[in-house]
């Protein structure tokens, strides 16, 4: 997941932050998507790469995913571990178990760490809140 999430990066449209980021999504169908971020002239207009993966796999029939792994940095070099923004978080918990969904930040296929998403959006409110 990470080495596709670093394929992609290059294919990142930043030029205004110049910060590139890419995502793979594994869903539990096994399959595995990819998106970067997409900027806007019109700033809230732009799509960051984490959701840009998973809309992908939803509009591909996807309803569950299990992990995510993420890069980034300034003109496309990694020097960090890159986390997913808030709204990122939002939209993994409407499709995984917070306990269960992994969040790979990586720098590097070998250099990388691992968190929940329930560590990184604790007490979240998803579908199940609904019910």
């Amino acid at each position: 997941m990470i080495q596709r999430a670093l394929d992609v990066q290059k294919n990142a449209y930043a030029p205004y932050s110049n910060f590139k980021v890419a995502a793979a999504v594994l869903c539990t169908s096994g399959k595995i998507y990819t998106g970067v971020n997409v900027e806007n002239s019109d700033y809230t207009a732009g799509m960051c790469a984490i959701r840009n993966a998973i809309f992908h796999a939803i509009a591909e029939g996807e309803r569950q995913i299990c992990a995510v792994a993420t890069v980034g940095g300034a003109n496309g070099v990694i020097t960090d571990y890159c986390p997913p923004g808030g709204t990122c978080r939002q939209v993994m918990r409407e499709f995984a178990n917070p306990k269960k969904l992994l969040i790979i930040m990586a720098k590097s296929p070998t250099d990388y760490v691992e968190k929940t998403l329930e560590e990184l959006l604790p007490m979240s409110f998803g579908p199940d809140n609904l019910k």
